[in-house]
């Protein structure tokens, strides 16, 4: 049996990695890696977007296999070729983007790959008694006879998170757990996660979320470039040391601070939206110049509404105006032409063509001005978006890799240039800064405030609350589908805020 030796007392070996190595077409995402990982314990995995987090917990769940190297779990060399095979070794992993199948029920999902039968059939009674137990473990409570694909993205998140612990796994690798969640529902995972840790669960953690890895974790093991830097107890550190260590340079501030906004006219009108089932009586406004913040618990409406203004959810009530004169958005189309632009929630479905390149993906919004008789110039659609590329880091094997095989920070950078490339006036940003690493979302910060500096008008949405806090001039508060409250920045605190979002007086 494998053992680690140290202060304190001996303690057993979760999972082992010797001198693993694995490449990708055009890049190198593990090179020579040794790491073992202590039963029991709460190991974090981080670094910067494409570093190699994620395919390290993709070795150890059995979705793909290394080049070269060993890998142990619990003492026995494995050599794993598919998820149940790893699974059955006792490893599950949480994803970061979600796997399951949307056509099917919440129960189905829950209970794929070993549905209960009876005489041959499926079970069904037993399906949703168990899917109803697995999502109680986690604190969740749902409709399990619901079709997944109609949950919001946290509760999807959930369903997957009570699919692992449910698995009976001793070894589940969470790739950005929270990045999809809420502050309650954080609340509930970190929860759970140290219930699982005093049953002896080893939970490896990977995060771009400094709080979280140093509220959970025991250890903590940076890789740069697809090398292991270094591993380190993280009582022995502090944020800015491990920061420092994850991009190799100092960054004194994660949350950038802007100078007072040069607020101009008002660009944005919604009065008295109403989206049945998603929100009702919604009224606000976007000035050129301002960065407004839009908070409030899953399930409140704040994705809808921004899905609304950017013509993607039919309303039955209420006006917008776009510069003082009334506008009629009912596509994406109509609300491009308006000057709006949307970063959404859920990139792969409604940010990013998949199965088309990088390059394509960026230059989507603007090929009416890199083309001419739908001729399009492919010199200058390359040279628009190398720019935009190296101005967001975005790291890729070429501008031609395709989208579906980059990290999900990079994803996220694609759509985002998307839109710096289209140059609307109106930019909604809805969870811009999910699954990105620690000098990303510095950067997105600044790149937010810069452009706010030019005269955009700026919605921000974010499941983060500092996040809002620290961009927004004024905070919008929605609760189950109402504008509850608005904040100037003065006001806006995280407990001024959480009160308002959670019903509770001031």
């Amino acid at each position: 049996m494998s053992v680690l030796r140290g202060e304190g007392p001996t303690r057993e070996i979760a999972a082992r990695l010797e001198h693993v190595s694995k490449r990708f077409p055009g890049v190198q995402a593990l090179r020579d890696v040794s790491l073992e990982i202590a039963a029991g314990s709460c190991h974090a995995l981080c670094g910067e977007n494409g570093a190699g987090k994620s395919t390290l917990g993709k070795l150890l769940a059995g979705i793909q296999s290394a080049d070269a190297g060993a890998l142990f779990v619990f003492g026995r060399a494995v050599h794993f070729t598919s998820p149940r095979e790893a699974l059955a070794a006792g490893v599950a992993m949480v994803h970061q983007e979600l796997a399951f199948c949307d056509n099917l029920s919440v129960a189905e999902n829950l209970c794929l790959g070993r549905l209960p039968t009876r005489r041959g059939l499926v079970d069904g009674v037993e399906t949703r008694r168990h899917a109803t137990a697995l999502l109680t473990e986690t604190g969740t409570i749902l409709d399990v006879n619901g079709r997944f694909g109609d949950l919001a993205i946290g509760h999807r998140q959930m369903v997957q998170i009570a699919a692992a612990v449910g698995g009976g796994a001793r070894i589940i690798v969470f790739d950005e757990p929270t990045s999809s969640l809420s502050q309650v529902e954080a609340e509930r995972l970190y929860a759970l996660i140290r219930r699982l840790k005093a049953r002896g669960v080893t939970c490896i953690y990977v995060s771009h979320r400094m709080p979280e890895i140093f509220a959970l974790c025991d250890t903590v093991s940076v890789l740069r470039d697809g090398a292991l830097v270094a591993t380190r107890a993280v009582h022995d550190l502090t944020e800015s040391q491990l920061v420092e260590m994850m991009i190799g340079r100092p960054l004194a501030e994660y949350f950038p601070t802007h100078g007072p906004a040069l607020v101009g006219d008002e660009v944005l009108r919604a009065e008295h939206l109403t989206c049945p089932g998603h929100f009702q009586d919604v009224s606000l406004t976007l000035r050129a110049g301002e960065v407004v913040g839009l908070a409030g618990l899953q399930g409140a409406g704040r994705s809808e509404v921004a899905c609304a203004l950017f013509g993607l959810e039919h309303v039955t009530a209420g006006r917008i105006f776009i510069r003082g004169s009334g506008a009629r958005i009912g596509s994406p189309q109509q609300a491009m032409q308006f000057g709006i632009g949307l970063v959404p929630e859920d990139r792969k479905k409604q940010g990013l063509v998949l199965s088309d390149s990088a390059l394509h993906n960026a230059s989507l919004p603007t090929l009416n001005r890199l083309s001419r008789f739908s001729w399009i110039f492919r010199a200058r659609e390359r040279r628009a978006v190398r720019s935009l590329f190296d101005r967001l880091r975005v790291r890729a094997p070429s501008m031609d890799a395709v989208v579906a095989g980059l990290s999900g920070g990079n994803q996220q950078k694609v759509v985002l240039a998307k839109w710096l490339a289209a140059r609307p006036s109106i930019l909604i940003l809805d969870e811009p800064t999910r699954g990105v690493d620690v000098g990303a979302k510095a950067e997105i910060h600044a790149l937010i405030g810069e452009l706010a500096a030019q005269g955009t008008a700026i919605l921000v949405i974010s499941s983060e609350l500092p996040e809002v806090l620290t961009l927004a001039e004024r905070v919008l508060v929605l609760r189950e589908g109402r504008l509850v409250g608005e904040l100037p920045r003065a006001k806006a605190t995280q407990d001024s805020v959480l009160r308002l979002m959670a019903g509770l007086a001031s």
